[in-house]
């Protein structure tokens, strides 16, 4: 047990089960990563499966195209308070750049989009060829961070269809004519939704209001998708975090 919080154990991601006892085979892409990190046999590593498995265990064969890993102790960690990522599809490369900080923030889902001003925006973020690129970066920045969980991805929307499966709980809209954040009384699950560059069209701001979110702004000011996304995920998760602390005091 006391192998589990080593520090210095390297963190890779495991794509198929792990099991005690079962040697579990790492992909060609996390094999590339543990030559580059100088990883030896008999190495030991600690293996994530992005869905609350973490497993130990030693380096048992390493190649160009596959890396053997001997699982002898497996955990598993229970999902932080829930937060769902209502992101709209907007330019490529801040869309993956918000991906990893919501994996490293412990975001639980990423709900994109396509607002109707989503549509002006090239090159933007969408499509099943996006999404495998966005998880391969939240897969980098899972093993980084030290997490356990990946955010579900779910598939583009229109708003009407991606408001209908917004599961219930808080639900803020990130908005400079809304109540302050800090005013604000934060609570599990949550779910923020974050408009398109140039902001909502009345009728969608109407629509989801109408569906019980609330308007709340983070500064007195235009934030951008990406910068808005982060700073709401950061605040929430600080607050829920402390609010587990106070529970346990």
């Amino acid at each position: 047990m006391e192998q589990r919080d080593r520090t210095g154990i390297a963190t890779f991601f495991a794509s198929e089960p792990m099991a005690v006892g079962r040697v579990t085979t790492l992909s060609e892409g996390e094999a590339h990563h543990a030559r580059v990190r100088r990883v030896a046999i008999g190495d030991r590593l600690r293996l994530v499966d992005g869905a609350g498995g973490v497993g130990f265990g030693n380096v048992v064969k390493l190649g160009k195209a596959q890396a053997m890993v001997d699982i002898d102790l497996l955990d598993r960690i229970e999902p932080l308070p829930v937060i769902h990522l209502m992101v709209p599809i907007a330019d490529r490369d801040r869309m993956l750049l918000v991906g990893e900080k919501a994996t490293e923030l412990s975001a639980f889902s990423w709900r994109p989009v396509m607002w109707r001003r989503s549509r002006d925006v090239s090159p933007r973020g969408e499509g099943m060829s996006f999404q495998t690129r966005l998880r391969a970066r939240m897969v980098g920045a899972l093993t980084q961070c030290g997490g356990a969980w990946l955010p579900v991805i779910h598939p583009d929307a229109p708003p009407d269809r991606a408001v209908a499966a917004c599961p219930a709980g808080t639900r803020w809209l990130l908005d400079k004519e809304g109540e302050p954040a800090p005013s604000m009384h934060i609570a599990a699950p949550i779910t923020l939704a974050i408009g398109p560059e140039g902001g909502l069209e009345p009728g969608e701001r109407t629509e989801l209001l109408a569906s019980g979110f609330i308007p709340v702004t983070l500064a007195p000011l235009t934030l951008r998708f990406d910068t808005a996304a982060i700073a709401a995920l950061g605040i929430v998760r600080a607050a829920l975090s402390a609010a587990v602390e106070r529970s346990r005091g």
